[in-house]
């Protein structure tokens, strides 16, 4: 799609404050493909005030109506699917099957999936001698990554339309292109001006301006866990609510009774995906000792068959950090059995599908987020090494076990300390919450939970 040149703000595109742009870079060839506004903190201030002037018009608007809305945001997100999946491989540079089958499928899934929410949430009951009304909370700052910007925009935007909220969303810069086609979608679907406003910029510009801005009730932000601490305390100086979704460094555990080659293929694989831009990719995979080598040798094989079937990483910059933390495996003693810091192309943000072997929990690259193709392998003794490994981390967002019965692997699960875990690669469930323990994050999204996020509770008592 061809970008906009202003905001949408109030149901139409005004031009910006400033006359400053951003560079879109697609990163396959890291050429320019189109420029956007960089939204200063006056864009902001116009986006939260359409917001705030839209807000008791939509909080009151029947929840069956909002519904309605979020259905033909739906609908016009299904008929725009393949333009999705275009714009995102052109500014994420993932491979147009990825795109289609994940970026623009899955956020399709959770719009529709909070449009029947809308219409069959308990907004009120009756508790003894009260009656408990869940409201809106008010007007949502929206700040967004670009590892999966479709699918983490709907995640914030549709609970807060179902729950009555109006929004602003600053998406990552790297992506806008993404944001603004939804904004247009959002047009398409009818839904007042002013409940969703869209302004492009710079984080520390921008995405400062809306996280500080007295005038937005709740910041449901997803990123690092270092700028969530930010967002944090900016918006606990003003008693505001934040849901913050932010770093992992999830553990793949395979016990000894589980299918090892499944469960490594199916371990790579997770990882290898999206260019290993994943917060919840299960980056750690814990091998029983007497398992480990044969365990190995299947990752490894496994990686290099992914070396021409993945995209780039996003930018020159992610790319550097990348390459960095596989030189610090290195140097820290782990053993390189697929991949490494070269660059497996002369142009293009590429990042060799990575495998380390001989990794212990202590080393940087078991501890630290990567965000990128590189996998570690840890040995443990038994199952209570395999909890203590697993569990030593700051992170506590999403994992894996696998196990030959799933009684046992269910058993397993309940004692890490993570927000999700997938059984014997049990399947995405946009309806199920997803977030994060420790410091992996603040509230979750998706289903009922993420709904819940963006309502406040009253009591009447009679």
């Amino acid at each position: 799609m061809k970008a906009h040149d202003g905001m949408y703000i109030d149901g139409a595109w005004r031009p910006a404050a400033s006359g400053d742009t951003i560079d879109v870079v697609n990163p396959v060839d890291e050429q320019v493909i189109d420029r956007v506004p960089a939204g200063t903190a006056a864009d902001i201030d116009t986006a939260v005030r359409a917001a705030r002037a839209a807000l008791p018009g939509w909080a009151a608007t029947p929840p069956a109506e909002r519904a309605a809305r979020l259905g033909e945001l739906r609908d016009v997100l299904v008929s725009r699917k393949d333009e999705i999946a275009e714009t995102v491989t052109a500014e994420l540079g993932s491979p147009l099957a990825f795109s289609q089958a994940v970026h623009a499928s899955v956020p399709i899934a959770v719009a529709g999936s909070y449009a029947e929410l809308a219409a069959t949430h308990a907004f009120e009951e009756k508790v003894g001698n009260s009656t408990v009304y869940q409201e809106p909370i008010g007007v949502v700052g929206a700040i967004t990554p670009w590892n999966y910007p479709l699918h983490q925009i709907v995640a914030k935007v549709a609970p807060a339309l179902a729950a009555g909220c109006t929004v602003v969303l600053k998406p990552a810069e790297d992506t806008p292109l993404t944001a603004q086609l939804f904004a247009e979608a959002v047009d398409e679907a009818g839904i007042p001006a002013g409940v969703f406003n869209l302004v492009t910029g710079l984080g520390p510009v921008a995405g400062q301006a809306l996280a500080e801005h007295p005038g937005v009730d709740l910041v449901s932000f997803t990123g690092s866990t270092a700028v969530g601490r930010q967002i944090g305390a900016t918006a606990g100086a003003a008693v505001k609510k934040v849901a913050l979704e932010l770093g992992g460094k999830s553990a793949n555990v395979i016990l000894p009774s589980a299918d090892l080659a499944k469960a490594v293929n199916v371990g790579v694989a997770n990882v290898m995906s999206n260019s290993g831009q994943t917060c919840s990719a299960w980056t750690r995979m814990l091998v029983h000792r007497d398992q480990y080598d044969e365990a190995v040798e299947l990752a490894a094989t496994a990686a290099a068959k992914y070396g021409p079937r993945i995209g780039p990483v996003v930018n020159a910059k992610q790319r550097a950090r990348v390459r960095s933390y596989i030189e610090q495996g290195v140097a820290e003693g782990a053993r390189l059995v697929a991949g490494g810091p070269e660059s497996p192309s002369p142009q293009g943000y590429f990042i060799s599908p990575t495998v380390f072997a001989d990794v212990t929990p202590d080393m940087t690259i078991a501890q630290e987020e990567i965000f990128g193709p590189v996998l570690t392998i840890l040995r443990y003794d038994d199952e209570d090494d395999a909890v203590r490994i697993a569990n030593g981390t700051v992170y506590g967002l999403a994992g894996a076990v696998w196990a030959g019965e799933e009684a046992e692997a269910v058993a397993f699960a309940r004692r890490l300390e993570t927000g999700q875990v997938d059984i014997n690669g049990g399947r995405f469930n946009p309806r199920a919450p997803f977030g994060g323990y420790k410091q992996s994050g603040v509230g979750r999204e998706l289903g009922a939970h993420g709904l819940s996020e963006y309502l406040q509770t009253k009591s009447l008592q009679f």
